[in-house]
């Protein structure tokens, strides 16, 4: 951050009176400009005993699979923008969407919120964000292929708690993501 977007001063890297961490503040008019976690939120869309993902077609991770996710946008609840991601990044519409898993990715300061949902219909199709989309029974995900460590604790998550029958509400943590390269694997 290099301007107060209140008042656009300059502003400076330092640590504000009775706070511990450097904060922008504005020399100028004194506002104090806090970064924050990035709030991401998705869904894992079920048809029958398959999930619904998406092979992105946008930057980071361009060509691998995930689930429907993205930034919570101002204005919205947390399960408004789970159901917004999924319409945009697979044209489909669920419903039923339940808190299943919260994940801190504390390197790149976000947090997840996935939801279990059910899809309406097999009505998806690619959208400017995914260039296919298509639903994977169990023995079919491209585990190989994931674009994120933790749309694949994600999967393994749910699909331990089908195989038990039961879902709880789950929080976990990834310190230091992984970097993965997402060449599709050849057959």
């Amino acid at each position: 951050m290099k301007y107060c977007s209140d008042c656009g001063e300059k502003v400076v890297l330092k640590v504000p009176e009775d706070d511990r961490l450097p904060r922008y503040v504005c020399p100028s008019c004194g506002v104090i400009h806090y970064l924050n976690p990035k709030v991401v939120v998705g869904c894992i869309p079920v048809w029958g005993d398959r999930i619904l993902m998406c092979r992105r077609n946008i930057e980071p991770r361009k060509g691998c699979w995930t689930l429907p996710a993205g930034y919570l946008e101002n204005g919205e609840t947390v399960a408004e923008g789970a159901f917004r991601e999924t319409l945009e990044e697979t044209g489909s519409t669920v419903v039923d969407l339940v808190p299943y898993l919260m994940v801190d990715i504390i390197q790149v300061n976000q947090i997840y919120l996935m939801f279990r949902s059910r899809l309406t219909a097999k009505d998806f199709h690619p959208t400017s964000e995914s260039s296919e989309v298509k639903l994977y029974r169990e023995e079919n995900i491209p585990w190989g292929e994931i674009a994120f460590e933790v749309i694949e604790k994600t999967l393994r998550y749910y699909l331990k708690d089908l195989s038990l029958g039961r879902f709880a509400f789950r929080t976990d943590t990834i310190a230091s993501p992984h970097k993965k390269s997402c060449e599709p694997l050849t057959e």
